[in-house]
């Protein structure tokens, strides 16, 4: 999507992929949860699919209340909207409705006036935003899941390690697709560049996200109740919510579910909630999250010292520190040399062809998870 062009195809088929991933990650672990229930383990079966019912869930409180406060609902009855979202549908309908009304300007060469391409610039960031949050509510947790099943009890198979790959690319995929919307979205602010500086973004993502994953896995080893631990974290995020004033939702309830979530997706890792430049609260949080990250093998080791001779104990303690440290270093890289710096912020109310629909999408992204 081109802010001085059009939604190009290149954006197109981003959109078309993003659905491939979101459907193969969800029909995976779908296929897992039935593995688990034909083999009797009502315990795991349960668990991975009431991750997919939450994230579902949560995502289409959002995506309802979004068509309301746009005004879309119009094409379609209160009662069939209300109905799209009770099936779990909503989803798969935006999906669709961003690729019917691209398709036109993208493959048949109909160039569309400026009201009509930030249209879609509107459905594209929605999506994005709620891909991110089923993303994190979702895929983040069944990984966590399934190695936990994996390395603690033994019990691996083929589909388990196919659901973890596709689990493990769909956040990589989303989280990218995320952060360059997010880029076009706000008028003050440069669009990314392609090529070294997303490679070095999803780097830095991808190799912290991953280094908290497995840290959390092995804490989890350690005593089941150290998911207490995850808790803590999760209070710690959601306080931070509530001290610095989100302004997200057009509802103070809504308001307080958001800050529960951005609470939640900080167990993994760091976006900023305020909009605003956040270094210091970025050190804070990578320090501690560094601190955690390789705490968990050393205790793994002082009180379960039996696992040292399993196999997995030292590629895991190796991967966790090499990761993490490796994230920390494209994340130095990138936000001192690559990342885009701000603009002069335009008048985007005045601005010729910007409808009130449009800015208050973009208002919404803006106060949304930011990089």
């Amino acid at each position: 999507m081109d802010r001085n062009g059009g939604f190009t195809k290149f954006r197109w088929i981003c959109t078309v992929i993003g659905l491939i991933f979101s459907v193969a990650d969800i029909g995976s672990d779908l296929l897992v949860s039935v593995q688990y229930f034909k083999e009797g383990e009502s315990i795991w079966f349960a668990l991975t699919l009431s991750f997919i019912i939450i994230a579902s869930l949560c995502t289409h409180v959002f995506s309802y209340v979004w068509f309301k406060d746009d005004r879309e609902n119009e094409e379609l009855p209160k009662a069939c909207l209300v109905m799209v979202h009770l099936l779990q549908l909503g989803f798969f309908t935006r999906y669709f409705k961003l690729l019917k009304a691209s398709f036109k300007s993208v493959w048949l060469q109909d160039f569309e006036p400026n009201s009509r391409t930030l249209h879609l610039f509107g459905l594209a960031a929605d999506l994005s935003m709620l891909r991110l949050l089923e993303t994190f509510l979702e895929s983040v947790p069944q990984l966590i899941l399934q190695l936990y099943i994996v390395l603690q009890h033994q019990h691996a198979s083929v589909m388990q390690y196919i659901s973890m790959v596709v689990s493990f690319l769909n956040v990589a995929w989303t989280t990218v697709d995320y952060w360059r919307c997010l880029r076009r979205s706000l008028p003050n602010t440069m669009e990314m560049p392609s090529g070294f500086p997303t490679a070095v973004y999803l780097l830095y993502k991808v190799l912290t996200i991953s280094a908290r994953i497995l840290s959390l896995t092995l804490l989890i080893m350690l005593h089941f109740y150290s998911i207490l631990a995850m808790v803590l974290i999760w209070l710690v995020g959601t306080v931070w919510a509530h001290v610095i004033k989100t302004e997200f939702c057009t509802s103070l309830c809504l308001e307080y579910f958001y800050r529960g979530i951005a609470g939640f997706i900080l167990i993994f890792t760091f976006f900023n909630l305020q909009g605003k430049k956040t270094a210091l609260p970025m050190t804070v949080y990578y320090i501690i999250s560094t601190l955690l990250n390789l705490s968990a093998p050393v205790l793994l080791f002082l009180f379960k010292p039996m696992t040292l001779g399993s196999e997995f104990f030292l590629p895991v303690m190796a991967f966790v520190m090499v990761a993490n440290a490796m994230g920390l270093v494209f994340l130095v890289l990138y936000y001192t040399t690559l990342h885009p710096r701000i603009n002069r912020i335009p008048d985007e109310v005045d601005a010729p062809g910007f409808s009130l629909r449009e800015t208050f999408t973009v208002t919404r992204m803006n106060r949304f998870l930011n990089i």
